[in-house]
Parts: structure tokens; sequence; C-alpha cells
């Protein structure tokens, strides 16, 4: 008998279920915090309880399969390691497009000559002298490059070599934009291959602490990991290619929907600790996003499921408006520590702190807030700390009451940097607590999030008025105002998936008065309604704590599964290896026909045998890739879109794109 293993390692907690290959069904479940300085423990809490109640062996165990929301979730939070994008051709103007520099964040660019045109001609030499130089002034300063050439989908011979300069000056990992995506859009290629390589190093430890856990309690089968379009690939795989995984959770969570309800058209709304996932289940099949993969702001160009992610979860920051008389309250987009999971763990010192904050008449502008160290461990990490960083990082070796860490607003800044590294974590108020505070939640310290929670409501508005008469009705302002964020997600998908809406901005139909008038069954001399027109499916642990208001909201069905706390470990499990590779054919002149292989540009005399080459190449490749991936029997499918010009009543070939794709289940060790 076959049982599948299926791990998701969200930003709060991390998932394990068991499933019995040959009844279908989850025969055990567990969750474990995540634990950030050293996963495999989150990992192991949750795998280890998961298979006791299974009442399963490890050595049982004939698949392995891991989803995870660390990679969106650090893209969201403008998270990652200090990288180099290496741009070859490419000029300052290209640098400023598609977000570029944003993504950047300051990180070190070394422009070089070289480059193809769209033919793939080589149109300047590849200045291997310059990288040389830009390499030694960074010195050890950057955990990985990304490589970018102008039309190296085309030709990916510069940054082939690039590559190879790299490695053997400096043995960090590298990037290459073409191996990416096969699209021409050069600054769009540079940002997915940046994003990449600040992500390389996290999932690196997550796909480690995972295999430390599994060789430690002696399973060994394959482990695939989930990638954002919901398809399996290779551990192995996704070291190379980190930025696959974005989406990668929520794309489990769609699987996972589909799985557990059956149904066939619905919006599948996952909220986690750090964000809410929204996507439409049409025919029982999720929409992949023609445009790529878009997250924390950044339009990327990696394949994966039309999700709609928003920095909104349990774990959300609460800030407290103060702009006009009577303020507000916003939510996200930046994920905190709960106040009352800290206190959990380093209770004495939290409500210690509270309560001499509580005591006092004065409102410290960092009460309720603490600091707590979650990596930093290896060089790389801690690499490129500026002076006034690294000082603020030694206050910070035990979890610590903010006041304590910062000693200057100058301090303030570099704590936002070392939040930003994934070195450092803050500890806050968030939804979390007021659901403890309110009694809807039990599991962590609720008399700590209590204190937080009056404390917070002393704060005041822009009139000078507290923001609440007391922590009890600010807790119900926060899980109103999250019920009023996930109303406004759930909006934005529908109008974006509707084809009547097209063209209109889905987030200012959201909020149009008219959509609010509807919502609220407006009566007057115009008689209003409005609902949504599919069920929602609710996934995440915390889902039935607030979606039973988003539904009555919205005037639709509320589709609560059993299983919808681990739904996305059980997405993990039951997807397929899928591959897909694109091949491009070009007409260069007249009677010649350009294939563009991995390898260089190869002219053929007619277009029957270019395209025939080009199609056995794509086939070959993957097939290739879906063995690599960690797929056991491939069925392979191919399209080709051709295009031709019509020239004097003449049919006139200009290009032909080739695709073929592979899919299959994943090899699965011997039961």
């Amino acid at each position: 008998m076959n049982y599948y293993l299926g791990v998701d390692t969200g930003g709060t907690y991390t998932d394990a279920v068991i499933l019995d290959a040959a009844s279908d069904r989850v025969i055990g479940k567990a969750k474990a915090l995540t634990t950030r300085h050293d996963l495999s423990v989150g990992i192991g809490g949750a795998v280890d309880a998961a298979l006791a109640a299974a009442g399963l062996a490890p050595p049982k165990v004939s698949l392995v399969s891991l989803s995870t929301t660390l990679a969106t979730n650090a893209l969201v939070e403008g998270q990652g390691g200090r990288v180099a994008l290496i741009a070859i051709g490419f000029d300052a103007d290209d640098l400023g497009r598609a977000g570029l520099a944003d993504a950047l964040k300051g990180d070190p660019v070394i422009r070089i000559a070289g480059g193809h045109s769209h033919a793939g001609a080589e149109i300047a030499p590849l200045d291997l002298a310059a990288l040389t130089a830009g390499l030694a002034e960074l010195g050890g300063d950057v955990m990985g490059f990304a490589v970018a050439a102008r039309f190296a989908t085309r030709n990916p011979a510069h940054e082939v070599a690039a590559r190879a300069a790299i490695r053997a000056a400096t043995g960090r990992p590298v990037t290459c934009s073409h191996e990416l995506s096969a699209q021409l859009n050069g600054p769009k290629r540079a940002l997915t291959a940046v994003l990449n390589a600040r992500l390389i190093g996290m999932i690196d430890r997550l796909v480690a602490a995972c295999e430390r856990h599994l060789a430690r309690i002696g399973i060994t089968a394959p482990l695939m990991v989930v990638r954002g379009d919901g398809a399996l690939i290779s551990a192995a795989v996704v070291r190379e290619r980190p930025i696959e995984t974005i989406l990668s959770g929520p794309a489990a969570s769609i699987v996972g929907a589909r799985w557990l309800t059956g149904s066939r058209d619905a919006l599948v709304s996952d909220i986690g600790g750090t964000t809410t996932d929204v996507a439409l289940l049409r025919d029982g099949v999720p929409q992949i996003d023609p445009q790529g993969a878009r997250v924390g702001g950044f339009r990327t160009m990696v394949e994966a499921v039309a999700m709609r992610t928003t920095g909104l979860g349990g774990d959300s920051e609460v800030h407290v408006l103060g702009e006009g008389l009577h303020g507000g309250l916003r939510l996200g987009p930046r994920r905190l520590v709960p106040v009352s999971l800290l206190a959990a763990d380093h209770g004495p010192m939290v409500h210690a702190a509270l309560d001499r904050a509580l005591a006092s008449d004065a409102v410290g502008e960092f009460d309720g807030r603490f600091a707590l160290r979650v990596g930093g461990t290896d060089a790389a990490q801690l690499s490129g700390l500026t002076p006034r960083e690294a000082a603020v990082l030694a206050r910070i070796d035990l979890p610590v009451p903010l006041a304590q860490v910062l000693t200057s607003r100058l301090e303030v800044a570099a704590l936002e940097r070392l939040v930003a590294r994934g070195i450092v974590m803050v500890a806050g108020v968030t939804p979390s607590d007021a659901s403890h505070a309110l009694g809807r939640l039990a599991a962590w310290d609720a008399i700590a999030a209590r204190k937080a929670m009056d404390l917070a409501a002393r704060r005041r508005n822009g009139s000078g008025e507290r923001v609440a008469a007391d922590g009890q009705v600010l807790a119900q302002a926060v899980i109103d105002q999250l019920t009023a964020q996930t109303v406004d997600c759930l909006l934005e998908a529908a109008f974006a998936e509707d084809a009547a809406f097209g063209g209109h901005a889905p987030e200012t139909l959201a909020r149009h008065r008219l959509t609010m008038a509807g919502l609220d069954r407006h009566k007057g001399v115009v008689e209003m309604s409005l609902r949504l027109g599919v069920p929602v499916i609710g996934l995440g642990a915390s889902a039935p704590a607030y979606y039973g208001a988003v539904g009555a909201r919205l005037g639709c069905e509320m589709v609560l599964p059993e299983h919808a706390g681990v739904a996305n470990a059980i997405g993990a499990v039951v997807g397929q290896v899928s591959q897909r590779v694109t091949g491009l054919v070009t007409s260069p002149g007249e009677g010649r026909f350009a294939a563009h292989f991995p390898q260089g540009v190869k002219v053929f005399a007619s277009r029957e045998a270019a395209l025939a080459a080009m199609l056995d190449a794509v086939v070959r490749s993957a097939t290739s890739r879906a063995h690599e991936a960690g797929a056991e029997d491939c069925h392979v499918t191919t399209t080709q879109d051709i295009r031709e010009a019509d020239v004097e009543g003449r049919a006139m070939f200009i290009e032909a794109t080739l695709t073929a794709t592979a899919s299959g289940r994943p090899r699965v060790a011997a039961g």
C-alpha cells in the first residue's frame, strides 16, 4: 500500500497530512508552529504528530511533497537576501522598467557590454574583463547573482558564459534569466531572475530542513515541491529555480479545495498568517495567469495560478490611522508575531513589559512591541550589514521590548532593513490577538492578548481621542476590519474574473459606492442588491473563525470543508508533475528559417525542416525535464502557433511558437 505525506510550511504554522492512496482519504493530520530559526523543528513536529495520528511507521511513506508560502510571503513583505544583477547589453532606461529598480532595492548592478539581436546574432562581444572587475569590487558582499542579457531567449550564450565566470570567481549561486522564461521582455526577465536569486537561500534552507528530518526518522521516499501552477517538481530542481515556488502554497490550496469539496465553480479564499489568496475554480480547473504571477506588487514571468494575493492574514500588523478626525484601522501587509504567541514562549518578559506600559499614563511609541531574531546565522545572510544595523542586531540575541532595542530615530530605519532581510521580526498586535482577547481562539496566551489590546486602545486618533474605549472594543473593530478587507479581496477577484467588467479596475469596482450600496441592500428611491454568484470555499486554520461574517456580507454560500486547515498539505500530494518547454522558429530572410535552440541558432532551408527539428527538441526537453522533476511515466502534448502575414495574396511565414508539455504522477518509493 502507498501512503503519501504532504507538508505545508507557512508563515505561522507548518501542516502535515498522511493520505492513504488506496482509499483516497486523510488518515492523519497535525499542525506545529513554523520555527524560523530552524525550520526542521516545526517540520519535524508536524510530521511526527501526523504519523502518530495515522498510526503509521515512517518507512511506509512512499512519497513526500512540500508546499510553502515562504517565498510568497517574502515577496509580499519585501524580504530576501542581498543579490547583484549582471545586466548584459541593457541601458539605464531598461533597468527602470518592469519595476526592476524597486525589486533591486538598492542592491548592486554590474552593467557590461554584450547581448544579441532579436534574430540571435551577437550585437557586441561579451565584456568579461568588466565583469571580473565588477565582481572584485563587490567582494563577498552578496549572497547570489542574477544574470540577464538582451535577447537571451533568442541566444543564451552570453548568460551562460557570464554564469561560468561568476561561479569560478565567487562560488555563489547564479540565476540565468533564459532558464526561467522563454519570453522576450528583457527587463521583466531580469526582474524574475533577481527575485529568484534572492529566494535561493531561503528555499534551500527549507528543503534542507525537510530532508534532514525525513532522514532522521527513516523516510527515504522522493521529496517533491509544489510549483506556482499546482504541478510538482523535485526538490533538486526547485533549489535551482525557487522562484517557481511563489504561489506554491496557494496553488496547493486550490488543488486541495477541489479534492476536498468536488466543487467545479467557486472562489477559493485561503487565509494564512501573512496573506489571503483568492482564485477562481472554473469547471474544476484553476485558471493560469497568462501574464505571469503577480506577487507583492511585482509582475513576474513565472507561470502560476491566476490568483490575487493580498497582505492580509491572521498575523497582519494592525495600523491605527491618525489621519482625519476619526482615524480608523488598516491591516497588513506586514506580518507580525502575535503578542499572544510570543508570550506563550516568553511569558515573563512579555507580561512585565506590558504591565510597565499599562502602569504609565503616557503612551510610548513602541509600547506593546517586541523584537526577536529569526535569522542571520550564516555569513551570507549577514553580508552587507552596516555598523548601525550590526549594532541593533547585537541587542536582539533574545526577544526583547522594542524600546530597549532602539536608542535613536536613526536606528528605526536600521531595524526596518533587518526585518526586510528576514533576520529580525517584530511582535505586536494582530487579528490573532484580537481573537484571543475576545475568546474566539485559545491556542496562545489570551491574558497577554487582552493586555496588548488594552494598550493599543489608548492610542489617539486625529482629534486626540482614544481609538477605542477599551481593548475589547478595539479587538472587535480589528475583526470587523479583517472582514471588510477580506470582502474587498473577494470582490476584486470576482470583478477581475467577470467578463462583463473587463477594462475596469477591479480594485475601484470593489470599493465603489454602488457596490457598497448593493452589499448594504440599500432601499430608497433606488433599491439595490449585490451578491456573489458563486460559492466561496474558505480555507486556512482561522477560516471558520472569520469567514461566517464574510459570507453573510457577500450574500453567498460559504463552504468550510472538514480539512480546511490543512488543504495546502493535501494539495501538495494529490498533484501531478508537469513541465512545459517552448521553442521558437523565425524567418530572418526569404528561404531561411532559424530555429532558436538553447545552445544557439540553427538555420534551415525549409520551414518544415525547421519546425520538425524544433518540435523534436521541445518534446525531448519537456520529457527530460519531467523525468528530472520526478515524473515516472510521462504523457506529452504539443501545440504549434504559426504566425503568417498576407503579402500580395501570398502567405508569408513570420514565426512559429512550438510547445511541448510532459505530465505524469511522481515516482514513489516501493511500498
